[in-house]
């Protein structure tokens, strides 16, 4: 399903990453333990009553620099209106309409729409009767809301989600599947898509950010239906910098929320930087299964130890997804190209692997035989057994007499040992824990 994508915009400490935040602590449903995973909290998935959106925070894009301060506030509502399907303009009750907020405003204008005007910092009733200011805007009442203590937020958010649909279309249900292509712009996905299916699919040049729309396109391996999902960059070539990555990663979050398996492209020339960290963290929380593809391998100076380097580099660098296998690729050359397919197939098999409660809770004695758990108050943590309830991915839930006296250090080790007994290379597993009465999954 195609989730709806909001993003949060206006100028600089009106409260945008305040407002993020207890949005996503409302959230409805149940976070799971994933250990490790690098929460840079710019992107997430949000819930409430039961629909689902992605929820952008924008903060920090508009620069201090008066003389590019036009420029970049022109930048950061033209692409929050062409990627966004709603924009949350937050504008700050304490102050009062500001001249920056008047420049979004006449940005925003002409769309008017898809726009919802936020007042934070209306901290009480006094404090309502100031909002009014904001009417110039011309987007109508402001929705007063306190987001550092919760004041209004539900109501709020009763409001934001009348502008979802219901029947937002369904992806229709076809055997395949669907690998979403993720990188940053110039990174060679539009090359290795070309490569995948050996024509020219997509305009491939150097200027990152040429392609303007996602593309599906499916081929077929070894009797598998298989779609790739060409994430697409803005919508044409953008001078300023800053600010581009929060936006230009809406589509790929989009695309990686409609995939089975995320392959995230790597340039070999180049550090793995925040951005790659914050989509394939992305993509572990939202349990999809990994696969690293290092492009431009053509370009590196080689011995019998740069693979080696290369790779305990990767593993430092990304630790939260240490199971997901590493391909070395040329897209320019074709260089192992093809591999990617067997990669392909064999990660769809470990996610949709199933292991046998007996054998789950062989496991489970031998592993906490080993290293039996623990509380720090004393309290006897005891784990009776072991099932896994579905695969892709692969879900476990381990019965206990208290999930409260399973540390998080010892979920952590039981996670490892889950990866070492049974491997699960490219997918990323789910566990819950379940006190004496509490249903199954």
């Amino acid at each position: 399903m195609k989730k709806k994508v909001v993003a949060i915009v206006g100028r600089p400490n009106v409260g945008k990453s305040t407002l993020f935040n207890r949005i996503c602590k409302k959230r409805s449903a149940i976070v799971d333990f994933e250990e490790g995973v690098t929460r840079d909290r710019k992107y997430e998935e949000a819930e409430w009553s039961g629909k689902k959106f992605v929820i952008v925070d924008t903060g920090g894009i508009i620069p201090k620099s008066d003389s590019s301060i036009d420029k970049a506030v022109k930048f950061q509502a033209e692409v929050a209106i062409t990627e966004a399907d709603l924009v949350l303009f937050v504008v700050d009750s304490k102050v009062g309409t500001a001249d920056i907020d008047l420049h979004i405003a006449k940005i925003l204008s002409p769309h008017r729409e898809k726009v919802i005007l936020v007042a934070n910092k209306t901290d009480n009733e006094k404090d309502d009767l100031e909002i009014y200011d904001f009417l110039k805007l011309g987007f109508g009442d402001p929705f007063p809301v306190a987001a550092a203590n919760g004041r209004n937020v539900g109501n709020f958010l009763d409001l934001l989600i009348s502008y979802i649909d219901d029947d937002i279309e369904e992806e229709e249900e076809i055997d395949e599947i669907k690998i979403a292509i993720v990188g940053k712009p110039n990174v060679g996905k539009s090359s290795l898509i070309n490569k995948l299916i050996k024509r020219e699919a997509n305009i491939v040049t150097n200027i990152p950010g040429t392609t303007r729309d996602s593309i599906d396109l499916v081929v077929e391996h070894n009797n598998e239906q298989i779609r790739f999902i060409d994430t697409a960059g803005l919508r044409r070539k953008k001078r300023i910098k800053y600010g581009v990555e929060y936006f230009s990663n809406m589509r790929t979050i989009e695309s990686i929320n409609r995939a089975d398996i995320v392959l995230a492209v790597i340039d070999a020339n180049d550090d793995i930087s925040s951005q790659d960290q914050k989509i394939i963290s992305y993509a572990a929380r939202n349990f999809k299964d990994i696969i690293l593809a290092i492009n431009k391998w053509d370009l590196i100076e080689k011995d019998n130890s740069t693979t080696g380097e290369f790779v305990r580099d990767i593993r430092e660098k990304l630790r939260f997804v240490e199971y997901a296998p590493i391909i070395f690729i040329s897209a320019l050359t074709g260089q192992r190209i093809h591999k990617i397919f067997d990669f392909i197939l064999k990660v769809k098999e470990e996610s949709n692997k199933r292991i046998s409660t007996s054998k789950l809770n062989d496991f489970l004695k031998k592993t906490t035989a080993k290293f039996p758990p623990s509380h720090s108050s004393g309290k006897h943590a005891k784990i009776y057994f072991c099932t896994q309830v579905t695969t892709h991915p692969p879900t476990f839930v381990f019965f206990c007499n208290n999930p409260d006296y399973i540390t998080v250090h010892y979920r952590r080790y039981l996670n490892n040992q889950l990866r070492e007994n049974f491997k699960f290379e490219g997918a990323t597993i789910r566990t819950f824990y379940r006190g004496r009465g509490e249903d199954e999954l």
